[in-house]
C-alpha cells in the first residue's frame, strides 16, 4: 500500500516540474491560444493602450493579477489600478495603502496611475454591502479621467468568494461595455475567516486552463500565461501586513500566480 503512495507522490512531483518547466520555458508572458481578437494591436491614440483593473482591496492586483498585469506590460498597454478600498477591516487601511504603491513598484506601474479610495460606503468587510450604482459611478470617473479603454475586473464569484469583490464585478458590468473578468479556479478553502480560491494545481493548471481555452464554443476565454513568477511573488511581499504563512502558501500553489483566464463580458 505504501508504495502506491510513493508512486502517487512521485507522479504528481513530475508533473509539478513538467508544468513549471512549460511555463518558464516562455520567453515572455503569452496568451493561449494566440488571437488578434484578444487586446488587439496598439493604436496610436492613449485610449488603446489604457487598461483599467478595478479592484477591492490593496494586495488583489498581486494576489490575483500579476499575470493580467505582467502580460499586458509586455504588450505595451499603459496599467492603471483603482483600488475601491484601504482594506481597512483590521484597522490597518493606511498601512496597506502604503504597501499597494510598493507592490505597484514591483510591478513597475507608475503611483499617479494607482487610485485608491477611502469611501465611508465602500469599507472592507464580509459583511460590508456595497452599492453598485456607486461603484459604476466611481469606477468611470476614473475612466474618463484616465482616457481608459479597456477595463479587468473580478468575475460574478469575484475571484475568491469575498462579497466586496463580487459587488465590484456587479457594479462594474452593469454600466461598463468593454469588460473582461478573471475567471474563478475551481478549488477553495476557508482559513482565518477568509476563503481563498486555491485553484490548487498551480502550474499544473496550466494544462487545464488550455483546454478549456482552446475548447470554447461561445466567449472566448483567453489563458494569459506569467512567465516569470517570481514576480508574484515579489509583489505579493511587499504587503507585508498580509504576508502571513497561508497567503505565502497560497501565492505558492495558486493558479493566478502561473496564469489568468480572462472573458469579456
Amino acid at each position: 500500500m505504501a508504495w502506491i503512495w510513493m508512486l502517487s507522490a512521485a507522479g504528481a512531483v513530475l508533473l509539478w516540474a513538467i508544468s513549471l518547466g512549460r511555463i518558464l520555458s516562455s520567453p515572455a508572458p503569452s496568451c493561449l491560444p494566440p488571437n488578434p481578437h484578444f487586446l488587439p494591436p496598439l493604436r496610436d491614440d492613449r485610449r488603446s493602450r489604457s487598461v483599467l483593473l478595478v479592484v477591492a482591496h490593496p494586495d488583489d492586483e498581486s494576489m490575483f493579477f500579476a499575470p493580467t498585469i505582467l502580460f499586458l506590460k509586455s504588450k505595451g498597454h499603459s496599467i492603471h489600478i483603482l483600488c475601491m478600498s484601504q482594506g481597512n477591516a483590521d484597522g490597518l487601511g493606511h498601512i496597506r495603502k502604503e504597501e499597494l504603491y510598493c507592490a505597484c513598484d514591483t510591478l513597475k506601474i507608475p503611483r499617479n496611475q494607482v487610485k485608491v479610495l477611502d469611501h465611508p460606503k465602500l469599507q472592507d468587510g464580509f459583511h460590508e454591502k456595497w452599492d453598485h450604482g456607486l461603484l459604476a459611478e466611481l469606477t468611470m470617473e476614473q475612466v474618463q479621467l484616465w482616457d481608459i479603454g479597456t477595463i479587468v475586473t473580478f468575475d460574478s464569484y469575484g475571484v475568491s468568494g469575498h462579497p466586496n469583490h463580487q459587488d465590484v464585478h456587479h457594479g462594474i458590468c452593469q454600466e461598463s461595455k468593454k469588460v473582461y473578468i478573471c475567471m474563478t479556479a475551481s478549488f477553495c478553502m476557508r482559513m482565518d475567516k477568509e476563503i481563498l480560491k486555491l485553484g490548487n494545481f498551480g502550474p499544473v493548471d496550466i494544462w487545464l486552463s488550455s483546454l478549456t481555452s482552446f475548447s470554447s464554443s461561445k466567449q472566448p476565454i483567453y489563458t494569459l500565461v506569467n512567465s516569470s513568477p517570481s514576480r508574484s511573488y515579489q509583489a505579493m511581499a511587499a504587503h507585508k501586513s498580509q504576508w502571513v504563512w497561508y497567503r505565502r502558501l497560497f501565492v505558492m500553489f495558486s493558479s493566478y500566480t502561473y496564469m489568468n483566464m480572462l472573458q469579456k463580458v
